[in-house]
């Protein structure tokens, strides 16, 4: 089976060189770095450069960030040298604009899902960020942002603009992500607690089993466009 480049599986949270080495093996186009220090996959500016060096030119970095002002997100793209920023906050699209210029990096940002009235904030963000990532909201007394391990109805994301490509987050694990990409039909995959044993550790089979059947999935979603 090829790898589809334009179908990008993200492997989010990574913290360990055994672990980051199994999303390169598995095939993995992206990994993410988390840098919100609540979250149980934190990594240190200098730790995450260590990772970023194993990864460079094997796949594409992606340094995870929340809220952060500009001359912050510079001053840490210059330690790790990510290929992208991923904004997983409450950024503004004058702030992401504002993170775009003072880095020069490409921007992901992430948008939380739980009702239909929340995709009408995605409209704020095209022609801004350079990728939106619609992933589930969180809780409402959660320490950090994301889905926490839980998916949102992929069906609300059938009245969006066929052509709007997104990468789709929240609940996503080896076991639903073929028919997560069959509903909501994105243009890739971010996975972080649904490969873990543990909150925060990574478990090198279900990366293995988790690409597999999002790139399985995947390809049928492109014969199913060409049919």
């Amino acid at each position: 089976m090829t790898r589809d480049h334009a179908f990008p599986i993200k492997i989010c949270g990574l913290s360990t060189p055994e672990t980051l080495e199994a999303a390169l093996a598995a095939g993995a186009e992206m990994i993410g770095l988390n840098f919100h220090p609540k979250s149980p996959r934190y990594v240190t500016p200098e730790r995450a450069a260590e990772l970023a060096a194993q990864a460079r030119g094997r796949t594409q970095i992606v340094a995870l960030i929340v809220d952060y002002a500009p001359q912050q997100a510079t001053e840490l793209a210059q330690i790790v040298r990510p290929d992208w920023l991923q904004l997983h906050g409450k950024e503004t699209p004058e702030q992401v604009a504002a993170i775009k210029a003072a880095t020069g990096l490409p921007v992901m940002k992430a948008l939380g899902v739980a009702t239909a009235a929340d995709l009408a904030e995605v409209a704020l963000y095209h022609g801004v960020a350079d990728r939106i990532l619609l992933d589930a909201k969180p809780p409402k007394d959660a320490a950090y942002p994301g889905g926490h391990g839980r998916p949102f109805d992929w069906g609300l994301l059938a009245g969006l603009d066929p052509a709007f490509r997104f990468m789709l987050s929240g609940g996503l694990d080896p076991a639903n992500v073929a028919e997560a990409i069959r509903i909501a039909r994105p243009a890739g995959v971010d996975v972080s607690s649904g490969v873990e044993s543990a909150p925060g550790i990574k478990d090198v089979e279900k990366i293995a089993d988790f690409v597999k059947a999002a790139r399985s999935a995947a390809e049928e979603l492109k014969k199913a466009g060409q049919a």
